[in-house]
């Protein structure tokens, strides 16, 4: 099942693409035409509800095509798909070879552990949102295509073998970067998390529609040009190490979201750098997610 948060004149909405037609079925609307209860009132009810939660959401859209109600995708418009996240979106920096070695050099060794930093709900946008390049902030403005990982239950201390069962999805998520913030603070918090820096989407695919573990590839685009184009079967730390090395100690909470890290392909990685101009559109597909389409302002 792939979930979605839109938005049709009537404020933010759940809803479910349609298998058969590819149409987007608002939930709640069509929970109330059957008289039948409604999943959740929104992303982070479906998530918090677990699969009690989701199996209303499968019989609401098991439902005739003239008892739903429903869009074409063109009508309405997509938003992250957890629009404004509880928490920090929790990230993780050199997690592909190619990566690390294009940041760093090819002399530097690969992390011994998973690199950590995060960024605030205040970056989310969503598919076709305006990047603010922050001109009078920033001038090296990068790219990031990444796989994020939706956390669906509480936990701490969580083994890698048990990791699977707390994913509740995946998504698509663009790690905007400041590089020149980044290098002159050195801490990476600065340069990723401008407001406007996170897009996120276009939609959330369930754990049970993709294979464990993921092996999906990451694309992104500038101006329709490939930039990057790799295989999450690459991390060097794979999901359940993440999760774990994360929740040591540490709870996650349902709607969390981990970003897996980017491949080689950035504009820092060009010789000389190629980094993002206003006009320039960005595009991130994840195999089965979709694409995820944002200009720069």
């Amino acid at each position: 099942m792939r979930f979605v948060t839109f938005s049709s004149g009537e404020g933010e909405r759940l809803g479910v693409i349609a298998p058969d037609d590819g149409r987007v079925i608002d939930l709640a609307a069509t929970a109330q035409a059957l008289g039948v209860p409604c999943a959740a009132p929104d992303m982070i009810g479906l998530i918090e509800g677990g699969e009690p939660a989701v199996d209303e959401a499968r019989r609401v859209i098991s439902a005739r095509n003239d008892q739903r109600v429903a869009y074409d995708p063109k009508a309405i418009r997509l938003r992250a798909p957890i629009p404004r996240p509880a928490k920090n979106i929790f990230c993780v920096g050199l997690n592909y070879v190619d990566h690390n070695s294009e940041f760093q050099g090819r002399s530097k060794p690969l992390p011994e552990h998973p690199i950590f930093f995060t960024k605030p709900a205040t970056s989310v946008i969503g598919p076709d949102a305006t990047i603010n390049p922050h001109t009078g902030v920033t001038s090296e403005l990068d790219y990031e295509v990444e796989l994020a990982v939706v956390i669906g239950r509480h936990g701490r201390d969580i083994l890698p073998e048990h990791a699977w069962d707390y994913v509740f999805g995946y998504t698509g998520l663009n790690d905007i970067t400041a590089r020149d913030l980044q290098r002159r603070h050195a801490q990476w918090f600065i340069g990723k998390s401008l407001d406007t820096f996170c897009p996120m989407g276009p939609e959330i695919v369930l754990r049970d529609s993709v294979a464990v573990p993921p092996a999906l590839s990451v694309v992104s685009r500038v101006n329709g040009e490939v930039r990057q184009n790799a295989n999450t079967r690459d991390l060097i730390f794979d999901i359940p190490c993440l999760i774990s090395v994360l929740s040591a100690g540490h709870t996650l909470e349902p709607g969390d979201i981990i970003a897996t890290g980017t491949p080689a392909g950035v504009g820092l990685g060009f010789d000389p750098p190629r980094f993002l101009k206003s006009g320039d559109v960005v595009e991130i597909e994840i195999e089965g997610i979709g694409v995820l389409r944002n200009e720069i302002g």
